[in-house]
């Protein structure tokens, strides 16, 4: 039986090598790069797993027409000092480079027009100079969503969900993934059409809501962000850069849990640790949330609330994530709406079953499989 060779655009290749610091002789252990960059013979698809593997890139790649416009991590992530960014690991460094390859393939799908009937991003812009309180109200009016509502959702498993469908809702496409560290929580890629936020799913699901909307923050600053577990770094920072992540990180707790319905709450209970997680429960926050607006109205020592994050932090590492079903866990990391966008554009013959497979970032043989989980339902 024949081995299907793909055809790829030698240029892909070719940017793919050089992107990491590889020559032709480096890299021939790949295979043979010399003759698929010179468009003498095509790899399979298996050669070129290999290969995605190697260069640290999602496979999806190598199957656009022209070489991405994929931008240095420094200019990715402006507001971060240069230490932190060297401290980046490989993995969410791929993650980086697979979340632009995602914001391509909307633009493929779509012919490049945003499906949200409005766009948050076109209709709200944030300043450093504004009002958070003021801002965080606009913004869930915005959404659709009032803290009434955001009590009444039964778990924070249906609160996450709700807030992704809201964000999609209005343009701003959600991606998930395991990143393999506690320390890095997510990130955002501003784009005028097709912004997007990628969110740790190690992380705790009311660590995966701060994130979305300390993101969301920065995308209203028409930048793109990191959201960092630690958050000392922000003291390194100077000007712009450092009043936005400090707004970033003001209005994510704001909009998640009001000034004034903490005030209200707190009539009759103390600031300590069981006040936190009943609070947490009901607003569908994470303690930390709760313990830093302690902080800030100096009810509890700033050395109170640093052994409590990190004593709660190290809980969260101790359980580690069980393994799950792999279709259900792949339709919770791309999202329903983008699978949705894929299926339709191979449904209409517009995509062929080989470039299906990669905008949904599976094997070929894996598709009928995702297919059934999608009609079953959300996960």
């Amino acid at each position: 039986m024949a081995v299907e060779r793909l055809q790829i655009n030698p240029a892909v290749l070719t940017w793919a090598r050089k992107r990491a610091g590889l020559s032709l002789d480096e890299a021939k252990h790949f295979g043979r790069i010399d003759e698929w960059e010179s468009g003498t013979s095509s790899p399979t698809y298996a050669q070129l797993e290999g290969l995605a593997s190697g260069l640290k890139i999602p496979i999806s790649v190598f199957f656009f027409p022209e070489p991405p416009d994929v931008p240095d991590i420094k200019k990715s992530f402006r507001t971060l000092p240069d230490a932190e960014l060297e401290s980046i690991p490989s993995r969410v460094r791929l993650l980086v480079s697979k979340a632009k390859a995602f914001q391509l393939n909307l633009a493929e799908l779509t012919d490049s027009k945003n499906p949200a009937k409005r766009q948050i991003i076109q209709d709200i812009k944030l300043s450093t100079n504004d009002d958070i309180v003021v801002a965080a109200d606009k913004v869930r009016a915005y959404l659709g969503i009032s803290l009434d509502d955001q009590q009444k959702f039964k778990t924070d498993d249906d609160a996450l969900k709700a807030w992704r469908d809201a964000l999609q809702a209005v343009g701003v496409f959600v991606f998930k993934d395991a990143f393999k560290t506690n320390d890095f929580s997510g990130f955002c890629l501003y784009d005028e059409t097709f912004p997007l936020i990628y969110v740790n799913n190690s992380s705790t699901k009311t660590r995966q809501m701060f994130t979305l909307f300390h993101e969301l923050a920065h995308l209203l600053f028409q930048t793109s962000g990191i959201d960092t577990l630690s958050s000392d770094y922000i003291d390194r920072l100077g000007g712009d850069q450092k009043a936005i992540e400090i707004f970033c990180n003001a209005f994510a707790a704001e909009f998640l849990l009001p000034q004034k319905a903490l005030a209200e709450a707190m009539k009759g209970r103390k600031h300590d640790e069981a006040t936190a997680t009943e609070l947490a429960n009901r607003f569908h926050v994470s303690r930390e949330v709760i313990f830093r607006r302690f902080l800030d109205q100096g009810a509890i020592t700033l050395k109170t609330y640093r052994e409590a994050a990190t004593r709660w932090a190290q809980q969260r590492g101790a359980g580690g994530a069980p393994g799950g079903d792999y279709f259900w866990t792949k339709l919770a990391y791309l999202g329903r709406d983008y699978v949705s966008l894929a299926f339709d554009e191979y449904r209409r013959n517009r995509i062929t079953e080989t470039q299906l497979a990669n905008f949904l970032d599976i094997k070929p043989k894996s598709l009928a499989g995702l297919e059934e989980h999608f009609e079953r339902g959300s996960s």
